[in-house]
């Protein structure tokens, strides 16, 4: 088949989350499975030569390639897209975001056209692309060239959708019977997603527990209504994990290599983590580790709530993560209390992660609400054993053989849970046999990808 992935960011030129690591993977994945891939994305300020090797197609569209033979093209237009950031600065939101981002859909369909690429799959992202799925059926519907185009719209958080004051709908081409609650309009608003998962054939998200808490009123974002309208066309396919990166037995910001052949040698990078972090050498004592986005939706509502309960239990914790400034204050009072307890690294440190991934004992994921997650995926590679709150991609991963999972949002239930854990650590055997389950997981992109193309397939089938 062949298959256009639409998206604004891509992995290795363009990253703010998780959207770009899948849009830059699962193409590669899907080449292998003999599938015709292109990818089309906006080119930022940071798209730069020769870091890239970018190629000139035409005055306004370069390309670049990843994998065997797949063409990234980029769309340009600087009073759009060269700037510092791809969505904000420091101010906020981009004013224009909705000129900019209904540009990207026209142009992305219109090069289409002029590369002659019949595609029987446009796979948009997010808010950022819902609107080729709208254009699609409304202004390109009767242009023969698209006659056989099916679309998927993946959601990657549905707390993001794409509000616009209704005052902008001019911009985008469409008539106006487009703007009522059935289509476009969120009350009085413009609301990109929503027109997204109107319009498209297919709508998936990032693990399959996600794809049902999101038709649900806790977890829709108030799109739960439009969903439940369509669930069934809502599909879950988990993220999957790239083990070139993330492999203890080949990682080079560790101190240490190992596998499940000399699990042992774990603990050398236990040693080098409480090196590194200041902390007291104890191997007879769990180190909690967490990489994280310091806000209320990754859990640190309640991980703060209990922090004083914590810090009085026998453990070390390591936290490596920037966010919300109320976070950061109350974290860096504690550290100053308890400095050989609790190591606090707010800011971004690609090799520190590492560390913590690999000297850990256990990795606390307490998050609100997880479309997918990655962490608890990398710290199982790792044999580090993860503790979550079932929820979305953190239900669908970590089993009991694996980790801890804890069923009520509440800090007294994580104390539990910590508790719980601290005393399995006790039991060397049983933990080690946590340990080789966790690290036999196969979370590869191989696997996600054959779900996509049998979702493909349906979605043309249609």
């Amino acid at each position: 088949m062949k298959i256009a992935i639409c998206a604004s960011e891509v992995v290795p030129f363009a990253k703010t989350g998780g959207l770009a690591d899948v849009a830059g993977a699962l193409p590669l994945e899907l080449e292998l499975l003999n599938q015709e891939v292109i990818i089309i994305m906006p080119r930022y300020k940071t798209i730069q030569e020769p870091k890239f090797s970018i190629q000139r197609l035409k005055s306004d569209i370069s390309y670049s390639l990843i994998g065997k033979n797949i063409k990234v093209y980029f769309i340009e237009k600087d009073l759009y897209f060269a700037r510092d950031g791809l969505y904000t600065d420091k101010t906020g939101d981009y004013k224009d975001n909705l000129d900019r981002f209904s540009y990207y859909s026209r142009r992305t369909l219109e090069l289409l056209k002029e590369i002659n690429f019949k595609a029987d799959i446009i796979h948009c992202h997010d808010w950022q692309s819902a609107l080729i799925c709208v254009y699609l059926k409304t202004l390109y519907m009767d242009d023969p060239f698209y006659k056989n185009s099916k679309t998927i719209l993946t959601i990657h958080n549905i707390g993001y959708q794409g509000l616009f004051s209704k005052d902008e709908f001019p911009k985008l081409g469409l008539d106006w019977k487009y703007f009522n609650m059935e289509m476009l309009e969120f009350y009085g608003k413009i609301n990109l997603l929503k027109a997204g998962i109107v319009f498209c054939d297919i709508i998936n998200t990032v693990s399959p527990t996600y794809s049902r808490e999101i038709q649900s009123k806790e977890f829709g974002y108030g799109l739960e209504g439009i969903l439940t309208k369509r669930k069934e066309d809502v599909f879950g396919i988990l993220n999957g994990l790239d083990y070139s990166i993330w492999n203890p037995r080949t990682d080079k910001f560790i101190i240490k290599n190992y596998s499940l052949e000399n699990i042992e040698d774990k603990y050398k990078n236990k040693e080098d983590l409480e090196r590194v972090c200041k902390l007291p050498r104890k191997i007879d004592v769990p180190l909690f580790g967490i990489v994280s986005r310091l806000a209320e939706q990754k859990g640190f509502d309640i991980l703060v709530d209990a922090i004083e309960k914590i810090y009085n239990m026998n453990l070390q914790l390591v936290i490596l993560g920037m966010g919300d400034l109320k976070y950061h204050v109350i974290l860096e009072n504690i550290v100053k209390k308890y400095p050989k307890i609790i190591s606090l690294h707010l800011k971004f440190d690609d090799p520190l992660a590492h560390k913590i991934y690999a000297g850990s004992d256990v990795f606390i994921m307490p998050s609100k609400y997880e479309p997918c997650g990655l962490g608890q995926m990398i710290s199982m590679s790792y044999g580090t054993i993860p503790l979550v709150f079932k929820t979305g991609g953190l239900a669908d991963t970590v089993t009991e053989d694996k980790g801890f999972v804890f069923d009520k949002y509440k800090k007294e239930v994580l104390v539990k849970t910590i508790d719980k854990v601290i005393k399995a650590f006790k039991d060397k055997k049983k933990w080690q046999g946590l340990m080789r389950s966790a690290m036999q997981s196969d979370f590869s992109w191989h696997e996600s990808a054959k779900e996509y193309a049998a979702l493909y397939k349906k979605a043309k089938s249609r």
